[in-house]
């Protein structure tokens, strides 16, 4: 201590933010695996949150309605579309961009000038400016794309963890006995 302040280490910080999503993954994990469900209805729950977390405009509360529709898991889908809602946003932009432009037939370029020119001048007249089938459609396709991959992939990867997870503790009760 000089004069009353404590001197950090170097990289205390550091340790301290890595500590932080340790526990934050540690904490992700415990609510998911002990989720006292089958572990395909909580899979899909999962893997639906995180397609409507992906999903522009689209959010928790979408994620519990269509868990109860669907009858997966709430709470998985809940977790999901919390993780993915904020997170992956520019990210999944870019790559709902490319995506649509390619399957549509869209030009990129022309789609990423729009958008930046709507968002330096975000204003009503300008929103309805802009060409839906030049650059909505291409993007609201893309993103389906990408929600439904990013989704397939959250659910089998949920699936094979919770197969592996679970199998373990009811694997053994299953089997019948010999004897």
């Amino acid at each position: 201590m000089i004069e009353g302040k404590i001197i950090q280490k170097p990289g205390h910080n550091k340790k301290a933010f890595f500590d932080r999503i340790s526990r934050y993954a540690r904490l992700i994990y415990l609510k998911l695996f002990r989720i006292n469900d089958d572990p395909q209805r909580i899979a899909l729950g999962f893997g639906l949150g995180v397609f409507l977390g992906v999903m522009p405009g689209v959010g928790p509360v979408a994620a519990l309605v269509s868990s109860y529709i669907c009858r997966v898991n709430p709470a998985s889908a809940l977790l999901g579309s919390v993780l993915t809602n904020t997170w992956l946003s520019i990210p999944v932009f870019l790559m709902a961009v490319k995506t649509g432009s390619v399957m549509t037939g869209a030009n990129y370029g022309a789609i990423c000038d729009a958008w930046s020119s709507l968002l330096k001048d975000l204003t009503w007249a300008k929103l309805f400016q802009v060409s839906v089938n030049d650059v909505v459609v291409p993007v609201l396709t893309g993103y389906l794309v990408v929600s439904l991959c990013v989704g397939f992939i959250a659910y089998a990867a949920v699936l094979m963890i919770m197969a592996r997870v679970k199998g373990g503790k009811h694997g053994t009760m299953n089997k019948k006995r010999t004897t």
